[in-house]
């Protein structure tokens, strides 16, 4: 049920529909962590990866981090595991996986370290 009378919602102004989506400064998504709610994760093939940087350039999350020219890892604190690096690496160096399941093989690996 909504709060608000929308019955007559196809005969509003812009002015009568409440504000959203309100960014109120700019350049201010790196201050917002939005990984947390990721259910799928990338992982990179070093061995694949030949750094053509297709992945950095289409990342609508900016979270491919790239160092002297070359891929090094992925920004989880920003990744919603959109897929879109995998889907768009030429050489299959990326891998999308459950969130939940690297997590816990990352939990194992440092247990066993």
């Amino acid at each position: 049920m909504s709060k608000w009378d929308i019955k007559d919602i196809n005969n509003w102004s812009w002015k009568k529909h409440p504000l959203g989506a309100i960014i109120p400064e700019a350049g201010t998504a790196a201050n917002y962590k939005t990984g947390g709610w990721r259910a799928l994760r990338p992982i990179r093939d070093e061995e694949k990866c030949n750094h053509c940087l297709i992945c950095f350039i289409l990342c609508p999350d900016t979270s491919i981090i790239v160092e002297d020219e070359k891929v090094t890892g992925f920004n989880l604190q920003h990744c919603k595991g959109c897929g879109i690096c995998a889907y768009e690496c030429p050489r299959d160096a990326i891998e999308i996986v459950d969130e939940a399941e690297a997590a816990s093989q990352e939990n194992q690996e440092r247990g066993n370290a």
